[in-house]
């Protein structure tokens, strides 16, 4: 076997494999015979048929099959005498030689990633802690989701809930069907275009109104964004929020079974910390990846984000596959998404590279740390642990979350950090 190699770009190579005539026509004896005891020719006993027959009428199947078997034979064979490491799938085509067997495989190899930036990297550790006026804030958040409401004869306000009936046209087009009935909405709860709720300030039961609003240039409906529409409502009642008293009812219903306010207040300490060290680690980990991406500069293996954008429309697909629809019919942009891919291949070559120079391995105990962590919230927490021992896939992928961790502390231990204080909320959000 002969083999060659052309770089016809940084990561791009053409890799040429020749194989002698005479290994192929030795592997094409041998099926030949094999065929020959096998195949049934009419006016022949099966294992009777002459060999010069065989060949007749096999001879393209046979090379076929022998050529495609030296194929998945040499190719690895091939990469390793080479010292290559392909990054995706290769291309592979064979040659019009007139004697042995040739193939061409073009595929791309992994970057080099060169380390040596980790330590002038710059990242802002935030530090936090649980304040009292954080727990009140909590409870008055609890508070709110136990929220029950009273219906009142006066003009709508903020925190209002109100029900009404509405119709929207935009460009001349009812885009709600007719008219949406019956519709719920809690004015500040900004679960409405911008603007819309603030029209149903000032209402009283069965008042109507006419009033435009415009759409967000992103809207989720290509046909309505950026569009002005213009709205008919009929307020059909108001409801004011009436939130529950913090007492041992209240107090018992979030677990705490002995109802009291101290132990309560407590055991939403405990939680909002645990919460908070979660949300500063996540914090810290955005901040390493985010110095790492824009420092760490390297060129990125087209298979490899290709193969990223597709795990990233994945979840496209599915969705109108269950609306029976063609992912095209939903006019994703594949740039939509390569922005994305492109950062997380580059993370993830860098974060490998980082593992397999520093020889980090996963640590067994931090990984049972967290999946002890994970079962805290579940009635018989030994079970879940067994579960995920169990299953080998779940397990690997705690593994995996462990040994990014203990990676991205191997780069916090290098690179120069500085401690910034931060708020709890200011941890928390978007988490």
């Amino acid at each position: 076997m002969q083999v060659s190699v052309e770089k016809t770009s940084e990561l791009s190579r053409k890799m040429t494999v020749s194989i002698p005539d005479a290994v192929v026509q030795e592997k094409m004896e041998t099926r030949f015979k094999k065929l020959a005891r096998e195949v049934k020719v009419d006016g022949f006993r099966p294992g009777k048929v002459p060999a010069s027959m065989v060949k007749k009428l096999y001879a393209d199947r046979v090379r076929n099959e022998v050529t495609g078997d030296l194929i998945q034979s040499t190719y690895f064979e091939a990469l390793q005498q080479q010292d290559l490491n392909p990054a995706g799938h290769p291309h592979i085509h064979p040659t019009e030689k007139a004697e042995g067997f040739e193939y061409i495989a073009e595929f791309e190899v992994y970057p080099e990633i060169v380390l040596d930036g980790v330590s002038a990297l710059k990242v802002d550790r935030p530090s936090a802690t649980v304040e009292e006026a954080d727990v009140d804030n909590m409870i008055e958040k609890l508070r709110q989701q136990k929220k029950t409401w009273n219906t009142v004869e006066r003009a709508s306000q903020d925190a209002d809930r109100v029900t009404i009936h509405f119709s929207g046209v935009a460009d001349g087009e009812n885009f709600t069907d007719g008219k949406v009935e019956n519709y719920q909405v809690e004015i500040g709860g900004k679960q409405m275009i911008p603007g819309f709720e603030d029209e149903l300030k000032g209402l009283v039961a069965g008042a109507s109104k006419t009033f435009s609003v415009t759409f967000p240039e992103q809207y989720n409906s290509e046909k309505l964004a950026g569009k002005v529409a213009e709205f008919e409502i009929e307020l059909v009642k108001v409801e004011e929020p009436v939130l529950p008293v913090v007492d041992a009812e209240f107090i018992k219903a979030y677990g705490v079974e002995d109802g009291d306010a101290a132990s309560f207040r407590s055991d939403v300490r405990a939680n909002m910390e645990r919460e908070l060290n979660q949300g500063l680690k996540n914090k810290l980990k955005n901040a390493v990846m985010d110095a790492l991406y824009e420092n760490i500069v390297i060129t990125m293996p087209n298979a490899l984000v290709d193969q990223e954008i597709q795990a990233l429309m994945k979840p496209y697909a599915e969705r109108a596959k269950n609306m029976r629809l063609k992912l095209e019919d939903l006019n994703l942009p594949r740039d939509a998404f390569e922005a994305q891919a492109k950062r997380r291949v580059a993370l993830g070559l860098i974060l490998g590279e980082i593992i397999q120079k520093n020889d980090i391995k996963v640590d067994a105990d931090k990984v049972r740390a967290v999946i002890d962590d994970m079962a805290k919230s579940y009635e018989r927490p030994e079970d879940v642990v067994n579960w995920y021992y169990a299953d080998k896939a779940w397990l690997n992928d705690v593994q995996q979350m462990v040994l990014e961790d203990q990676a991205v502390a191997w780069i916090v231990s290098q690179a120069k950090i500085t401690d910034v204080t931060v708020g709890f909320d200011d941890v928390m959000e978007k988490q």
